[in-house]
């Protein structure tokens, strides 16, 4: 219907956004990784040195193991949180549906540092929760590990990436086939058996989908371990946050960010291998 010089003048446009946006930054940070600093100055010489430091060091290590432990932690937790709601809105909400799901969205509203700081100021020494804990007699002192740990790390990253898992979830349950259902009631199936044997399989993309919107958004996040983290809760974003920063060290700061970008990258198309082999058709 359209000839291919009109094809290539629509398509030009957001080729070059992609190309001078992202794919020209993710050159440049590669080109990075292979270089090095010295004297304070960064030097073009190709090398693998960064990449030498980063799987020798044990502090990189460390640092990367504890930020995917608190991305599966927050993952497991919005999972825990967002399946049941969002099987509850799908299945039994009726009336009260459209109600709800827009309560589940409106935290998205929000700004990121209002809901940050909110958390700040309920997990600290003189918060809401430990003045709550402390009129119930249940502690005589503020509960230290509510506030700079990997606990509130967490919770305060479930707080924000749950929605994100809720919605794949709450989508792959809406377009579950009724009449599927109801038929597995007619043979026999008790409630448990049809989640099991018919709900579960078939929303099980979804499943997928909320899973890695939460572990990816977790891996990456650098404000939540900022605000509320801590020594004890530093994840990788932010040494790449220093080390572009405080540190100027730009080739190591690449180089780490052009490993979490495979990692990155490896766990999407893993996702969509996995989406594709449960997807209903």
């Amino acid at each position: 219907m359209y000839s291919r010089a009109y094809k290539s003048l629509v398509s030009l446009p957001p080729l070059l956004w992609v190309g001078i946006f992202l794919l020209l930054p993710y050159a440049l940070m590669f080109a990075h990784s292979f270089w090095a600093v010295r004297e304070g100055l960064v030097v073009h010489q190709w090398n693998l040195h960064n990449y030498k430091i980063l799987f020798s060091n044990p502090l990189y290590a460390g640092v990367l193991f504890r930020t995917m432990r608190i991305a599966a932690a927050v993952t497991l937790c919005s999972l825990l949180l967002g399946y049941p709601l969002a099987y509850y809105l799908s299945f039994h909400a009726h009336a009260r549906k459209e109600l709800l799901y827009q309560l589940v969205i409106v935290p998205l509203w929000v700004s990121y540092l209002v809901r940050g700081y909110a958390w700040k100021t309920i997990l600290g020494s003189d918060g809401i929760l430990n003045g709550f804990l402390q009129y119930l007699h249940l502690t005589h002192e503020p509960v230290v590990f509510f506030l700079y740990s990997p606990f509130a790390v967490v919770l305060m990253l479930t707080h924000i990436y749950t929605p994100f898992a809720f919605l794949p979830i709450y989508a792959a349950l809406e377009h579950i086939p009724r009449p599927l259902v109801e038929a597995s009631h007619d043979l026999g199936a008790g409630s448990t058996q049809t989640f099991l044997r018919v709900i579960l399989p078939l929303s099980m993309p979804g499943l997928l989908a909320g899973a890695t919107f939460a572990f990816v958004l977790s891996l990456g996040d650098f404000l939540a371990p900022l605000l509320v983290g801590g020594p004890s809760g530093i994840m990788i974003a932010n040494v790449v946050q220093t080390l572009f920063g405080a540190a100027f060290d730009w080739p190591l700061g690449a180089t780490i960010s052009v490993f979490i970008l495979i990692l990155t990258v490896s766990l999407l198309f893993l996702s969509e291998l996995l989406e594709k082999r449960w997807s209903f058709k």
